[in-house]
């Protein structure tokens, strides 16, 4: 589909990019390797929706709850994190990182860049990245002041890995998001999977309710 012809474009997408592990298996590997091979894919994507005009992106890092994983799976997660953050600082975007940047297991590495939106290159969009995030962290200040509040209302949530659940995905700006979910693990992204989902999303409608 051409971009040219699509009639509405949303403005904030959220990703969750799942099926590391699951992929890595699949590539007989151990399920850590996953990680490192979800990285390029976001970068695919960041430039895809760069093309498309979309404004804001928040990506799933990893989960308070993810840390419960072994030892090993944990390292490589967060390595995979700060990895991607440091290629991202040689890009456009404006970076906010939103998690609770006071436990052990947030990378120290990242802590200049928590909970405040930092601007790299040209910032050409709002990129955020949910790290050591979890729901109830987010609510715990009240629903007026949440921890991400400086995120926007999210338009279209996109999931690989065919799992149909949000994960304790921003509860709030998700209230009324539409939900896209692709089968195919996240480290085989295609840009057509985008394609797909923006496809799909102009057969919804958009009433909030009303």
């Amino acid at each position: 589909m051409n971009k040219d012809i699509l009639k509405r474009i949303p403005k904030h997408i959220g990703i969750i990019p799942d099926g590391n592990r699951r992929w890595a298996v699949g590539h007989n590997m151990d399920k850590k390797d996953g990680y490192f091979y979800g990285i390029d894919p976001g970068f695919q994507l960041y430039e895809t929706m760069l093309e498309y005009g979309v404004k804001e992106a928040t990506f799933y890092g990893f989960t308070q709850d993810n840390t419960k994983r072994p030892s090993n799976q944990k390292a490589a997660f967060i390595e995979a994190c700060v990895s991607a953050v440091n290629n991202l600082a040689n890009r456009d975007a404006n970076l906010l990182i939103v998690g609770n940047s006071k436990s052990d297991v947030f990378p120290k590495e990242l802590l200049k860049y928590a909970n405040k939106r930092v601007k790299f290159g040209k910032g050409l969009m709002n990129i955020n990245f949910l790290v050591n995030y979890d729901w109830k962290w987010d609510l715990n200040n009240g629903i007026n002041n949440i921890a991400s509040s400086d995120i926007s209302r999210i338009d279209l949530i996109i999931r690989w890995g065919g799992r149909r659940r949000l994960s304790g995905f921003l509860p709030v700006q998700s209230v009324y998001s539409d939900i896209y979910v692709i089968d195919e693990y996240w480290p085989d992204f295609k840009k057509d999977h985008f394609k797909e989902a923006l496809r799909w999303y102009q057969t919804t409608d958009v009433t909030l309710g009303g």
